[in-house]
């Protein structure tokens, strides 16, 4: 007995100390299909740096931007085994997964784009982050990013609703995005990012829609010189973490993990406006025609999406107008 207590009491030590080696760093991969310098990856990259050292090296991280590990799809089944750890995400990709979060994919659901912030900055945004984690999707949802107003861009001048009429317009993987597009008359192909400036230099799309500093961070403008501003989507996007990782930290390590992603929420929509204004100048030096569009008859068009999906999200959408 004493020499069984003798050993336990030896082992006792190094098993402290294992564990506390093992504790001490936790190696976490951040991917992002947008470039470096693009805002989501600088609010990535300086929450986890806030991260390592609020936790005194126990959190370090790695990062990948530009969509070295794979498209959006391919990230978020990496982070469903905890190959990576955490992403900025698009909610089309969410959608088909989780869908109440479809409610903020709905065409013109936000009033503007200030709107959309104010919600995601309140209970409904919350609600729709713990919608995420709460789900089998194997990921646990922290911040939202702003991923800005997207509008069509096209290689032939879009100025009215019947000019969209048959062109072959990409967009998100997502059911409720195909049908967007073709209420308004376009015909929607879903596709990744990283595919879309082939197949617009190619012909095998007429354009795609997204923000500006996507049009120009990826170079789609090179193909596609008429942005017209539908404004149709005000697209929010989570930061993501492996729900797998999520497990393996400590209750204060979640906190503060949280909280940094909330500061990195808050970081990067002063990059946001910053480079989205930039950009546009960018964009017009470089040709890009910024064409006004009458909004009203892409919002009428779009009515029947709304119609057909909303209902399942009738309390939401109440909570979303609700939203000053």
């Amino acid at each position: 007995m004493n020499f069984k207590r003798t050993l336990l009491a030896a082992a006792l030590p190094l098993m402290f100390t294992f564990a506390g080696a093992a504790q001490a760093e936790i190696k976490l991969k951040f991917a992002d299909i947008h470039p470096a310098g693009y805002p989501t990856v600088v609010a990535e990259e300086n929450m986890g740096k806030t991260l390592t050292k609020e936790t005194n090296g126990e959190l370090t991280f790695q990062y990948f931007p530009g969509g070295v590990l794979g498209s959006e799809k391919e990230v978020i089944e990496q982070m469903q085994v905890g190959a990576v750890q955490l992403s900025r995400v698009s909610l089309g990709i969410v959608g088909p997964v989780v869908p109440d979060v479809n409610v903020f994919n709905m065409p013109f659901i936000f009033r503007d784009h200030q709107h959309m912030r104010n919600v995601i900055d309140g209970a409904v945004g919350d609600e729709i982050l713990d919608k995420i984690t709460n789900s089998e999707f194997g990921l646990v949802a922290l911040a939202w990013m702003d991923g800005g107003t997207r509008n069509i861009y096209t290689k032939k001048p879009v100025r009215k609703l019947e000019d969209l009429k048959g062109m072959k317009i990409r967009v998100q993987g997502n059911p409720m995005f195909i049908d967007m597009m073709n209420a308004m008359g376009g015909n929607g192909i879903a596709m990744d990012t990283g595919e879309i400036f082939s197949a617009l230099q190619t012909g095998v799309i007429d354009g795609a829609e997204n923000n500006p500093p996507t049009l120009l961070e990826h170079n789609h403008f090179q193909n596609a010189k008429f942005y017209s501003l539908t404004g149709h989507l005000i697209l929010p996007e989570p930061i993501v973490m492996s729900k797998i990782t999520w497990e393996k930290l400590t209750p204060d390590q979640q906190e503060l993990v949280k909280k940094a992603a909330k500061a990195a929420q808050a970081e990067e929509r002063v990059l946001w406006d910053k480079k989205s204004a930039a950009s546009e100048e960018k964009l017009k030096a470089a040709g890009v025609e910024f064409i006004e569009v009458d909004k009203k008859p892409f919002y009428d068009a779009t009515a029947s999406v709304r119609e057909k999906y909303g209902a399942k999200y009738a309390d939401l959408i109440k909570k979303i107008e609700a939203v000053q």
